[in-house]
């Protein structure tokens, strides 16, 4: 008896010490160049995979968890442009991004002897590069000094070695430079609520895909799919050369690369991995106008009917959670916004062809009488800790907070949209905003949601009485348009990739550098386990993008067949995919304006997120009228285009300054006319990812003038936007590549050299504009208050001749609405330096009889000086000839000037 428990005690102890978990115990190393690294074995080659087990090479350091023994390798040639690279625990425990939430693309199991990038694999020391096949250039090397794997219960670590100087871009959100830093800059990607878009810090979305651009080489991307928190490092020194590194909280390494070569290819490869953006309505494209903090409806309608006698066009009305009662979702405040006044407001809004969008976010008040809760309560739809319901604490007070992952929440969620919502009854929104969706926690980790609540630290709730009428009448509102008189939680399975056991999940022993500190400081609580066994630490990160897919599917649910239009605050990667994106809550100054353009080239270039914008004017803080005008002319070349303002904000609507109010005019001319322009890009990102907006680089990838520049770009294919970003100036310097271009507003020819170009006494009410020669360009002739109205207005058709004389362009014209189309027409315009022809599909037969005889009113051919005769009419100043129509756009047609 005493030898067999003795003998027993003896197996017991050397099985611990076999296991991953005992050796840590008894070594733990503390340096992570002690790591030991994997062996390769069992190496199965076929002509497109590589498969291969992984094994830990010596003892475990357990540097920031546990090491795990035992790996797989899998290698995919996709596509002759994408290889796919995974390396995941054996036992299948570890987590991995649900396929539910992204999809992973198929492969094509494209042949590695044709692959325009190849695998090449070390066994021993386990390591990996990949290079170009054409040039045997290295891509991704993960051989260098102090790079072994590390991959650990709560810490992987990967790194590539870079050439030295490298152009990296993406790596969002993030309000640094395009062009990342490459000395002592760390990246980290933790969603969270951030005031200010501090520099140097996570901010709202997790992207974890660059760009690495090599000029006359190429560019290739890489995308870890992964959302776990993640420190990037990328750096260089004299031992270990020029890296980028990873450093993860946990999950597995899901790498594509996208071989390219040009910039715009790795863009629309990486729309082949997340997916093709959403199509958006074209009233989207109109100016839209918002602030937190108007007060009652009647204020709400003051500022439309102001803009009306303003003459300044407003399509989209918006308000924030002031419509709310006692800010709670699918609410309104009965003395100032009751709801048959807010109908009232809509169905006005909807008569003039203008539209109304509202804020919903997902802490959802945990309060008796409060119908959204009780349902949920009873379809058991929200986050539990270990005692029942999980508590935060939110604008309403204490909140519980949506499991996106349960099988009741969607439909839950969609019942709240149809009942509050619902056109008969409700608020008939067009389009729903959703915010504090990282999720926003007013109460830091710690803390008591209940005591934080009552504590009066809560948001202020409005106390006093609606204001009085003014008396006034508000332009096109009807004139009775007064203010009214007076659970158990949940765990996955062994093998399920929901996450291993065990872990640290509130204070993991890797900290990133969160900018709002611990993991769970300001946000749902990391060791939050979802509906589906997977902890709120993995999936932390895509919170905010399942809550503006739900509300997308609930919009759907409320107007089918028509596109859905959401816009979220919170994104991960994909999320482009249904859902459109602002930058959060900036400031009102010249750097906040400046850098608004680097994250709008890294959201619609390499994030493949294209309807984005940021608040023109900024949020927070007191503009001015120099900078709102300014900030007005580049919003016009905004994919989105929303004024919007905190409530501690002074007003700053475009018509309370002189100045502001002629920008905008002006601006938003030139966008309306330039609408079916950019709405015809957008088309095509849609279809093929080429991206809506570019950077200079995407244009010309071999000049290096071109690689750093972010303060320039191209809005669609042909124009090249260079506003004047110095604080009260006048004057802007900007790059003109070595190419020729045509001045938009004056139609002058003017030949980039490669070299700087310096303009002065640039008035406050435009900005610079450029067409890029080899371009066709469609306008409307004339622009509107409202996209309805412009959609009946005739085009104009700009040729701008290239070097060699020739130019193409396309048009795109659909409803503006549906999701599935009844008909397109989409053409595509040629001039061959003689004759202008039109070709293309002509399904699209007009939303309404005046809009179906929209015809091109003239052809405007640039720099045609004395190089054509004839009875067109010739600008001498300009050396444009116009050529006066009508051609139909129903099929193709010829123009000829001179005959």
């Amino acid at each position: 008896m005493i030898v067999s428990l003795f003998l027993t005690l003896v197996a017991s102890a050397t099985a611990a010490i076999a296991s991953p978990l005992a050796r840590a115990r008894l070594h733990r190393r503390t340096a992570i160049g002690d790591c030991p690294g994997y062996t390769a074995s069992n190496v199965v080659k076929t002509d497109s995979t590589l498969t291969a087990d992984l094994t830990l090479a010596d003892t475990a350091c357990n540097v920031y968890g546990e090491d795990i023994d035992d790996l797989k390798l899998l290698v995919e040639y996709q596509t002759d442009h994408r290889l796919h690279i995974k390396i995941y625990d054996a036992a299948l425990n570890v987590y991995q991004v649900p396929d539910s939430f992204m999809p992973r693309p198929a492969s094509q199991n494209a042949s590695s002897s044709a692959a325009a990038i190849q695998f090449n694999l070390v066994e021993d020391p386990f390591s990996f590069t990949i290079t170009r096949t054409n040039t045997n250039e290295t891509l991704f090397d993960t051989s260098g000094v102090n790079s072994t794997l590390i991959f650990e219960s709560q810490y992987v670590r990967l790194r590539t070695q870079l050439p030295p100087s490298p152009n990296l871009y993406g790596l969002g959100e993030h309000s640094d430079s395009f062009r990342l830093e490459a000395t002592n800059y760390q990246r980290t990607l933790w969603n969270s609520e951030s005031p200010y878009i501090p520099r140097h810090a996570n901010l709202y979305g997790s992207h974890p895909m660059y760009f690495d651009h090599r000029g006359s080489a190429g560019t290739h991307g890489v995308f870890l799919l992964n959302s776990d928190g993640m420190d990037i490092n990328i750096n260089n020194s004299p031992s270990e050369g020029q890296y980028l590194e990873y450093n993860t909280n946990g999950g597995i390494i899901d790498l594509y690369i996208m071989a390219g070569p040009k910039a715009s290819d790795v863009s629309k490869q990486y729309a082949e991995v997340v997916g093709l953006p959403a199509m958006m309505p074209y009233w989207v494209f109109g100016f839209h106008q918002c602030k937190y903090g108007y007060f009652d409806v009647l204020d709400v309608a003051e500022v439309v009917g102001n803009y009306s006698i303003a003459g300044i066009p407003l399509e989209t009305m918006w308000t924030d959670i002031d419509y709310m009662n006692l800010r709670q979702d699918f609410t309104t405040d009965p003395a100032r916004f009751p709801l048959h006044k807010m109908r009232e407001l809509v169905s006005t809004l909807h008569g003039r062809d203008q539209h109304y969008i509202v804020i919903v976010d997902p802490g959802i008040h945990a309060t008796p009488n409060y119908t959204p809760y009780s349902d949920g309560v009873s379809q058991d739809v929200f986050l539990k800790n270990s005692t029942g319901e999980y508590l935060g604490v939110d604008w309403p007070g204490v909140v519980v907070y949506p499991d996106w992952f349960a099988s009741n929440t969607q439909q839950w969620w969609t019942n709240q949209f149809a009942k509050f919502f619902s056109p008969e009854s409700g608020i008939d929104i067009d389009a729903v905003w959703v915010d504090m969706n990282e999720a926003s926690n007013f109460c830091p980790y710690g803390c008591d949601p209940n005591g934080t609540a009552s504590s009066g630290n809560d948001p202020p709730k409005p106390t006093s009485t609606p204001r009085n009428n003014t008396g006034r009448v508000i332009p096109g509102f009807p004139p009775d348009f007064q203010p009214p008189t007076s659970s158990k939680v949940r765990r996955g399975s062994p093998g399920s990739m929901t996450g291993l056991s065990g872990r640290d999940l509130l204070n993991p022993p890797y900290a990133i550098h969160n900018h709002r500190g611990r993991l769970s400081d300001y946000t749902i609580y990391t060791n939050i386990i979802n509906s589906n066994g997977i902890a709120q630490y993995d999936t932390h990160n895509f919170y905010g993008t399942m809550n503006a897919f739900a509300s997308r599917e609930a919009m759907l649910g409320r107007r089918p067949g028509r596109r859905p239009m959401v816009l979220t605050r919170s994104t991960f990667a994909g999320a482009g995919t249904k859902v459109a994106h602002w930058f959060g809550d900036n400031d009102s100054n010249w750097d906040d304006y400046r850098i608004s353009i680097a994250q709008m080239l890294a959201f619609t270039s390499m994030f493949q997120m294209p309807m984005v914008g940021s608040d023109v004017c900024g949020f927070n803080g007191a503009t001015d009228d120099k900078l709102c005008s300014r900030w007005a002319t580049l919003g016009a070349f905004y994919p989105f285009y929303r004024n919007h303002a905190d409530i501690s904000a002074p007003p700053q609507e475009f018509y309370r300054w002189p100045l502001v109010t002629a920008a905008a005019k002006h601006a938003i001319d030139t966008r309306y006319k330039l609408l079916d322009y950019i709405y015809t890009a957008l088309y095509r990102q849609t279809q093929d990812g080429t991206p809506l907006i570019k950077p200079l680089f995407f244009k010309y990838p071999t000049d290096p003038n071109t690689f750093g520049i972010d303060l320039q770009y191209f809005y669609g294919d042909s124009l090249l936007i260079s506003p004047v970003t110095d604080a009260n100036s006048t004057a802007v310097s900007f790059y003109l590549p070595d190419d020729i271009f045509y001045d938009y507003w004056t139609f002058e020819e003017v030949r980039g050299n490669g070299s700087m170009v310096t303009l002065t006494n640039v008035d406050y009410t435009t900005i610079p504009v450029y067409m890029k020669g080899g371009s066709i360009i469609p306008i409307r002739a004339n622009s509107a208050n409202t996209t309805t109205a412009l959609r009946q207005q005739n085009f104009n058709v700009i040729i701008a001749p290239g070097l060699d004389g020739v130019a193409t362009g396309s048009l795109y014209l659909d409803d503006g609405d549906s999701i599935v189309q009844p008909g397109i027409t989409d053409i595509n315009f040629h001039w061959n330096g003689k004759s202008l022809t039109s070709n293309g599909t002509y399904g699209y037969q007009g939303g309404s009889k005046r809009e179906a005889g929209v015809v091109v009113e003239s052809v405007i051919i640039l720099g045609q000086e004395n190089s054509i005769n004839g009875t067109a009419r010739f600008n001498k100043s300009t050396g444009a000839i116009t050529v006066t129509g009508p051609w139909g756009l129903t099929g193709p047609f010829e123009v000829t000037p001179g005959q």
